[in-house]
């Protein structure tokens, strides 16, 4: 079952942003010396506070530069066992069949 979101992938994408710039703001860091410390165009991270937009690796750089990496943990947790079944063959996959 898919979980229920009144977010969409845009909005997400753009309150990382947001909450990326307000992390630099408290931390009182330019927007500079943030892109220096990443290692990423001032460009690139004006439009990343600005809309969210950039790539992945771009991301991680600056969360790292944020020292905000942990929240990357996070993301695509394993799913628990559902079945007793899935608790003994909790062997992991490589592929999906084609159907």
């Amino acid at each position: 079952m898919l979980p229920l979101s009144l977010t969409s992938p845009g909005d997400l994408q753009a309150g990382i942003g947001r909450r990326a710039q307000q992390l630099r703001l408290e931390l009182d860091i330019t927007q500079a010396e943030l892109a220096r410390r990443a290692g990423v165009a001032i460009r690139t991270l004006r439009r990343f506070e600005a809309t969210g937009q950039a790539s992945l690796e771009h991301v991680v750089r600056i969360a790292f530069a944020l020292q905000a990496e942990a929240g990357f943990e996070a993301l695509f947790p394993a799913r628990p066992p559902q079945t007793i079944d899935d608790i003994i063959s909790a062997q992991p996959r490589q592929r999906v069949r084609h159907k």
